[in-house]
């Protein structure tokens, strides 16, 4: 989830990727942004790359 967050993926595309509701997405993605302590998307992107979440 936090993958297609930092993608840009709108909660729609989200939720088409993952085939689960819109406002299943929109949950799920202000939940991450509560756990991050982040105040919006770009903001978790670039925590999530500081913690080397993408790191292969």
């Amino acid at each position: 989830m936090l993958r297609l967050v930092a993608a840009g993926r709108s909660n729609r595309l989200i939720a088409e990727e993952l085939f689960i509701s819109p406002k299943t997405a929109s949950v799920h993605v202000s939940n991450i942004l509560a756990k991050l302590g982040a105040s919006g998307r770009g903001e978790a992107a670039a925590i999530a790359h500081r913690l080397g979440v993408f790191d292969e």
